[in-house]
């Protein structure tokens, strides 16, 4: 019904929707996350989709379906900001995946989207508690060379 809703850009119809399978404590599917995110994009509500693969990471750590959405997202040629990068870094960062924080990085300057002092906090922060603070203070001098500290 989600998907539907969203194909008929009845986007809040699939909000209200959303937010009963959550009063209900359905679980949401990949499928579900997928098509209410696209429906939000399309509809120009782009901030909501952080919320909700921020909600993917905290329900049961469903990086693995973050991931495939922030994916999708980026091959529908979305325009991302700096906020969704953050959520996906801080999702591999809370999983220990430091190595996949650090490339989604680079790939966000690929695409045009320039680090934010929050951007480098959490990967710095991570670092730090793995005891890899060579990497640590290497990105802590970027910081300050970019001005961002």
């Amino acid at each position: 019904m989600i998907k539907g809703f969203c194909k008929s850009k009845m986007v809040d119809e699939a909000l209200n929707l959303f937010k009963e399978m959550h009063q209900k404590n359905m679980v949401p599917t990949i499928v579900t996350y997928g098509s209410l995110m696209d429906g939000l994009c399309k509809s120009g509500r782009i901030s909501y989709v952080w919320e909700l693969i921020d909600e993917m990471h905290d329900r049961g750590g469903r990086l693995k379906d973050a991931q495939e959405v922030f994916q999708d997202l980026l091959t529908k040629e979305y325009d991302l900001d700096v906020y969704p990068y953050n959520v996906m870094i801080n999702g591999y960062c809370k999983q220990g995946l430091l190595e996949e924080a650090l490339t989604m990085r680079s790939k966000m300057e690929d695409n045009g989207c320039i680090p934010s002092a929050v951007t480098f906090e959490i990967i710095i922060n991570a670092l730090f508690e793995k005891d890899e603070n060579d990497k640590a203070e290497k990105l802590l001098h970027e910081m300050i060379a970019r001005g961002l500290l």
